[in-house]
């Protein structure tokens, strides 16, 4: 997972993120609501640990500041002050869970096991994510498990939130190195020169702090598949040597000479538009092209009309009983509100309102009080589209586009359809606020 621990003391937070960083999880660290926010809009993270005191901000203010920023974001409230009252608001503005300091590792591991999310290797809610009656996300499913048995190269594309991470899961599971390690490197979460060791290893004395040698991830997934989470944000300077990773199996430690080698199948996920960061100079073509060899995207949850009801009921009845809560639906309003609720965070962001809604459901249905209230908002559909509608030209190219990429597997696909080349493509997404 990728973890963001936001706390005022120095000392906390590094012990927890030492802790975590133990546990294969990235972590990343905020003294303040407004450095919070910060990472949380460079790199979204799975998960937020929020101090309730910071210095003198209150972190229960910052909350409102950090959904802004990343709406559905899973965030714990952790602090010395418990209460059953400052439990409850942290949970009516948001809060997925309520940890009071002092915790052990245990009690941490405990609650990353409760909120690990789509991305966080849970089986069971990986079935229930990936099942669905959409034609664009059975033909995303098609295509990359009809390679899954091979060593392809798999390039996953989609919003935060659509279920990239448990897809590269199931591939790994379905491959012939599924009894070998899956590994996660987060690219957002750590500098170029910290990325680089945590990717292909050190030497001791390679750089300040580098006590011991350390053998790296590329290492670690050696007989199995590494995970490239968020590619697109791979440093310029490092994407040479994931280029001769990719193409040679082939690598360096840190401060070493010595040429090794690991044999790992790589798939990679990415939110960018990796054409469009070519373009300006931020992402290597020729890794594009080495990365892309089979290419999927995922839709987003708003996409997949038919799904979102069946995949509700599917994650309450798995998370109701992780919860040991006699919950077993939703209050017809509650549908209601879940139905017209666009959801920017996705599948994510729907996880996360539903276990909300278990733990704070008194009774057998999860009603409208129970989501969060940025489920809840009342919002007003936009009227169909319609050719020879009373609708500008431009309103009504904007929802074909955005139509056909729905249920177009890549961008390529989309572009053949509409008749015009990936650019100009390109430019009318952002022209239209669609990437």
């Amino acid at each position: 997972m990728n973890i963001l621990v936001v706390d005022d003391e120095g000392a906390l937070r590094r012990t927890i993120r030492t802790t975590l960083e133990s546990k294969g999880h990235a972590v990343a660290e905020a003294a303040t609501g407004a450095q919070a926010v910060e990472r949380v809009r460079a790199s979204r993270p799975d998960l937020v640990l929020l101090d309730l005191r910071l210095g003198r901000e209150s972190g229960l203010d910052a909350l409102a500041d950090l959904y802004r920023a990343a709406p559905g974001l899973g965030v714990v409230v952790i602090t010395a002050h418990a209460s059953i009252d400052t439990a409850v608001e942290a949970m009516r503005r948001g809060a997925l869970d309520y940890l009071p300091k002092p915790f052990t590792p245990r009690q941490l591991a405990d609650l990353l096991a409760r909120w690990g999310g789509p991305t966080g290797g849970d089986g069971d809610a990986g079935d229930a994510v990936l099942a669905s009656a959409e034609p664009a996300m059975q033909r995303a499913l098609e295509t990359v498990f009809a390679v899954a048995a091979s060593d392809a190269t798999v390039l996953l594309r989609g919003e935060s939130g659509t279920g990239k991470g448990v897809l590269a899961r199931a591939v790994h599971a379905r491959s012939r190195r599924a009894a070998g390690p899956f590994v996660v490197v987060h690219c957002p979460s750590l500098s170029a020169e910290l990325l680089e060791s945590d990717l292909f290893g050190h030497v001791r004395g390679a750089f300040t702090g580098a006590i011991r040698d350390a053998a790296g991830k590329a290492a670690a997934a050696d007989g199995g598949t590494l995970l490239l989470d968020e590619v697109g944000d791979l440093p310029l300077a490092l994407q040479p040597k994931l280029l001769r990773l990719a193409q040679d199996r082939a690598y360096e430690r840190v401060g070493e000479a010595t040429t090794r080698t690991a044999d790992v199948r790589i798939v990679a996920a990415t939110n960018r538009d990796l054409e469009a960061e070519v373009a300006v100079g931020r992402f290597r073509e020729d890794l594009l092209y080495r990365l892309n060899v089979i290419e999927v995207t995922l839709p987003p949850l708003r996409d997949r009309p038919a799904d979102l009801m069946p995949l509700a009921d599917r994650l309450l009845a798995l998370l109701a009983g992780r919860s040991y809560k006699p919950v077993t639906g939703f209050t017809p309003a509650a549908r209601d509100a879940l139905a017209l609720h666009r959801w920017p965070g996705n599948v994510r962001e729907l996880r996360n309102a539903i276990e909300r809604g278990v733990l704070l459901c008194r009774g057998a249905a999860i009603d409208v009080p129970d989501l969060p209230a940025a489920v809840t908002a009342p919002s007003r559909p936009a009227p169909p589209v319609a050719v020879g509608g009373g609708v500008p030209i431009d309103t009504v190219e904007a929802e074909h586009i955005r139509g056909v990429l729905a249920s177009s597997p890549t961008l390529e696909d989309a572009a053949r359809t509409l008749g015009i080349d990936p650019s100009t493509l390109y430019r009318k997404r952002k022209k239209y606020r669609l990437l």
